[in-house]
């Protein structure tokens, strides 16, 4: 069943503290599919009127700052132990190679690295663990977690509930000229095979030529 097939069966409260939960916990350094859920319940929010879009979105918020800063202080307490850890147990997501992708990312980009690490699904889940780790100063992190975690999800919430508003109205509005078009568009297919069968037909009834000497 698809994830928003699924989501139509859950009560709009249950969806709320899901939303949360599931990016909390994706924040916090476990690989769980935090956007596609909060994708889909930000779309059906625009087709149902029951899940209001600003309660969506504080939930993605706060599930999004509260998991990063957990996570944060599991990574300041545990050091690079966890990450071997991690990695032994998450090997697709905490390889070696990702790991030293993002600890990169986090010595270019500083505190940045925690804010644009929310539109990136890799930095997504490393980001407060390995701030930890790293040992960035708190104030910084908190700073960065805090506006990463309100324009991500604040503004995915945002994008597609509009963008799914204005899609259902246009396609309301414009409904009888796509079915005008189709219909168009399959009589003038039939007439085009329709004439392309007659041309063929015509030249397998055509006689074929007699030779000059019989």
């Amino acid at each position: 069943m698809h994830v928003q097939e699924w989501l139509e069966t859950v009560p709009p409260l249950a969806i709320y503290l899901l939303v949360g939960l599931v990016i909390g916990l994706e924040s916090l350094g476990i690989p769980l599919p935090g956007e596609i859920i909060l994708v889909s319940s930000a779309l059906l929010a625009s087709q149902h009127g029951e899940i209001d879009p600003f309660v969506l979105g504080a939930c993605a918020s706060a599930g999004a700052i509260i998991g990063d800063s957990i996570g944060y202080a599991i990574g300041r307490k545990g050091g690079r132990p966890l990450l071997a850890w991690l990695g032994s147990k998450f090997p697709r997501h905490f390889s070696e190679a990702h790991i030293a992708t993002a600890e990169r990312s986090f010595q270019k980009w500083g505190m940045w690295a925690v804010f644009f690490g929310r539109f990136v699904a890799l930095l997504r889940i490393f980001a407060g663990p390995l701030a930890g780790v790293l040992r960035m100063p708190y104030w910084k992190f908190l700073t960065a977690n805090i506006l990463g975690g309100i324009v991500w999800a604040g503004g995915t919430t945002a994008v597609i509930y509009y963008v799914g508003v204005v899609a259902e109205s246009w396609l309301k509005r414009f409904s009888w000229l796509g079915l005008v078009a189709a219909v168009l568009v399959g009589l003038a297919s039939m007439l085009i095979i329709k004439r392309r069968a007659g041309k063929v037909q015509t030249a397998h009834q055509e006689p074929e030529p007699v030779a000059a000497g019989d």
